[in-house]
């Protein structure tokens, strides 16, 4: 089958072919521990690989960030693999060295080989056209050793790295099973997708949300935007209403950007009224106007919830990313929970996005009343918003070039 614009899996021939497989198994990290928290991302690959069973496949993965705690090889994720696939993953340290090349060079029709954390790799740390990313020593040392490249990391089609765009430059490329579902899943969405559109923002990354606020407004799919956790936090003290610091890197910037946002754009803001803290063990539900110096903000409070739920129930189309409170910790899964239970009982076509909050939907039982939990945050905000993502981009490329080759073509 070919989807309207990019090849699938269905449309190309695997037997004994050796594949670039570039899927995103970046895992939480337990940051005393340094031990992988959560699966899923893991998990998801399963899907494609079965889809590939009589290739040779390579799979390359980032994880974390450099300077991060969370930036660790990949030998532990190729052992959770291992056994939720009950078949042997072969692992190497190396990435575009010899160990590497000869350990593809030497697979059999059915192996699969772990390459270490792409971002070990200094090219992977930054953007690059394609045609660009197809000179980098990355791209030019592996691409030789492949027959077809699959991109199946939907987290990370954003970004215009080596391995998003450089090998599916040189190489037939396809999507795998999960950018697949994801695009046409996202574009049947956006084609019946109605007004109001409100978006739900919660989670600790700022800069990705407050960068992501700015291109939902400008590209009208934000007529009102509901702030919750540390984002919402941002946004009470660029109003004035937490006086105290948060704690957060670059916090005055943020700040800044947070208050010019609300300048611009004054109507379509909304902020928490009460919230809800950690007292002598207890949870403590106040006004915002009474948070103290030292205050810890677990949760939303009741009246905030109300508020929201006005908004959501008017919606046509709702956009939920970042969990809006601590709901893994005991009295403070209230906040997200109803707020979670007010957008699927909502009318509106419901977008959910995170890992984060795809574990409360679960853990709630709420997962089959969402049209569409996506795999990705930033990457699914900016095709929200229309902007052509790089690895979609070189997916429509390839498929320009190679649908020649595509089975069953007439």
């Amino acid at each position: 089958m070919v989807y309207v614009r990019i090849l699938t899996i269905d449309d190309l021939e695997f037997d004994n072919k050796t594949v670039f497989l570039r899927v995103d198994m970046n895992c939480p990290i337990d940051s005393q521990t340094l031990e992988i928290s959560g699966t899923k991302r893991i998990e998801e690959t399963i899907d494609t690989l079965n889809s590939l069973k009589n290739a040779k496949i390579v799979i390359a993965s980032h994880q974390g960030r450099v300077g991060n705690k969370d930036y660790t090889s990949m030998a532990k994720h190729a052992k959770i693999l291992e056994k939720l696939l009950n078949r042997k993953i072969k692992y190497t340290d190396d990435i575009i060295g010899t160990t590497a090349q000869n350990e593809i060079k030497n697979l059999e029709s059915g192996d699969i080989l772990l390459l270490d954390n792409l971002r070990l790799c200094a090219e992977e740390n930054y953007e690059f056209t394609g045609s660009t990313a197809a000179k980098t020593i990355m791209v030019q040392r592996l691409a030789k050793l492949f027959d077809i490249c699959v991109l199946d990391s939907f987290p990370s089609a954003h970004r215009s790295h080596p391995s998003i765009v450089g090998f599916s430059y040189i190489l037939p490329a396809c999507a795998g099973r999960i950018v697949e579902r994801e695009v046409m899943k996202l574009d049947e969405i956006l084609s019946v997708a109605k007004a109001p559109h409100t978006i739900v923002l919660g989670g600790s990354k700022i800069d990705d949300r407050l960068e992501a606020i700015r291109l939902l407004i400008k590209n009208g799919r934000a007529d009102h935007i509901l702030l919750t956790g540390l984002i919402g936090n941002v946004f009470l003290r660029a109003q004035g209403r937490i006086k105290s610091s948060l704690g957060i890197k670059r916090e005055e910037e943020m700040v800044s950007n947070a208050h010019s946002l609300i300048g611009e754009y004054p109507d379509i803001f909304s902020t928490p009224v009460d919230v809800a803290i950690e007292k002598n063990g207890k949870r403590v539900e106040l006004d915002v106007r009474d948070l103290n110096k030292d205050d810890q903000v677990y949760d939303l409070g009741p009246k905030t919830i109300e508020y929201y739920n006005k908004i959501i129930s008017g919606a046509g189309t709702v956009f939920i990313s970042g969990p809006p409170g601590f709901f893994e910790k005991e009295n403070f899964d209230y906040g997200t929970k109803t707020l979670l239970e007010c957008v699927t009982n909502s009318m509106a076509t419901t977008i959910v996005s995170g890992g984060h909050l795809t574990s409360a939907l679960k853990k709630y039982g709420l997962e089959k009343k969402i049209t569409h939990i996506s795999t990705a945050g930033g990457a699914l905000v900016r095709y929200l918003t229309g902007i052509k993502l790089p690895m979609i981009k070189s997916l429509e490329e390839s498929a320009e070039k190679y649908r020649s080759t595509v089975k069953n073509h007439n």
